[in-house]
């Protein structure tokens, strides 16, 4: 009769098992992590870098445009003499230092404000062209119910003269 295999000694005939590894506690949120980082990766690749926040992008507007005026009142007029050219290039190089002179402490103070604005413009955004679109749909329904006896389509007339309105 065979003696009783204690726990941790080894059969000959049994093949030794590896010990597990110990188990990562975080390997689903390590694998979500990696997913997300490869996933921002290709956005990149395929759709460029994500714009900034709102403050930032008022910033490269405002440095986008006072370098178009700035290029544009630099260029040769032939309606302007040289005299006129750079009273001209000068009063644009003046508002637009002026500008960006009351530009810039407000997106300094008020960085957030420009998200909530801009989130506040997508959502009223979101709700006109709900809007538009329930008018739309409204507008090109056939809707033969509306149409009179006659034929005649009286769905913007209103009430006729003959009509009763039940208002019990």
């Amino acid at each position: 009769m065979s003696e009783p295999i204690e726990h941790g000694a080894h059969d000959a005939s049994e093949p030794e098992r590896p010990e597990p590894a110990p188990a990562d506690a975080d390997a689903w949120a390590t694998a979500c992590a990696e997913d997300l980082a490869a996933e921002k990766a290709r956005r990149r690749a395929q759709y460029g870098p994500p714009p900034g926040s709102a403050a930032e992008e008022l910033r490269k507007l405002v440095d986008a445009v006072s370098d178009k005026l700035t290029s544009l009142s630099g260029g040769q007029s032939p309606l302007l003499g040289a005299v006129a050219q750079g009273a001209v290039q000068e009063t644009v190089q003046q508002v637009v230092r002026q500008a960006k002179a009351a530009v810039e402490p407000v997106i300094e103070r008020n960085p957030d404000v420009f998200d909530h604005l801009a989130a506040a413009g997508a959502e009223l955004l979101a709700a006109y062209r709900s809007a538009v679109t329930g008018q739309e749909a409204r507008w090109t329904r056939d809707d033969t119910a509306a149409a009179a006896p006659d034929g005649s389509d009286r769905r913007d007339e209103g009430p006729g003269p003959g009509e009763r309105i039940d208002l019990d």
